[in-house]
C-alpha cells in the first residue's frame, strides 16, 4: 500500500507525516495540534479551516478520510469507535495503541452518527 505523505513547512520546521498516522486534528485558535496514532504530537501555526484547505489541496479525494466535527477537530473516520451523544464524546481509537476521547456538541455528534450510518464508514 502507498504512502500518503503529507507536508508542513514552516520557517523553522518540515512536518513529514503519513496520512494514515495522523489521529486527528485539534484546533486551537489560530493553531492545529496533530495528534499522531503513536501518541506524539506536533503543533502548526494555521487555524483548523487553514488546515482543511491544505488537506483538499495535497490530497484531493483522499481528504475524504477526514471528517470536520464541530468547531475543534478534524478526525480521521478509520479511527472512529464511538460516537456518544449522551456524553457528549467522540472516541478515536485504534484498539491497540490509542484510544482518544473527544469533547464533542451534541448537535456535532448527531451529524456524525448520520452520515456514517448514510455513508457506511
Amino acid at each position: 500500500m502507498k504512502q500518503k505523505i503529507i507536508y508542513f513547512n514552516s520557517r523553522d520546521k518540515l512536518l513529514r507525516i503519513d496520512v494514515d498516522n495522523i489521529a486527528y486534528f485539534e484546533g486551537d485558535g489560530n493553531y492545529t495540534n496533530i495528534i499522531m496514532t503513536n501518541k506524539l504530537k506536533s503543533c502548526l501555526s494555521v487555524n483548523l479551516s487553514q488546515m482543511e484547505k491544505i488537506l483538499g489541496e495535497q490530497f484531493g479525494d483522499t481528504a475524504r478520510m477526514f471528517m470536520r466535527i464541530g468547531k475543534r477537530f478534524i478526525v480521521n473516520m478509520r479511527y472512529i469507535y464511538q460516537v456518544d451523544i449522551q456524553k457528549q464524546q467522540l472516541i478515536v481509537s485504534d484498539f491497540d495503541n490509542f484510544t482518544y476521547l473527544l469533547p464533542v456538541s451534541k448537535e456535532a455528534l448527531r451529524t456524525v452518527k448520520k452520515l456514517i450510518i448514510n455513508a457506511k464508514i
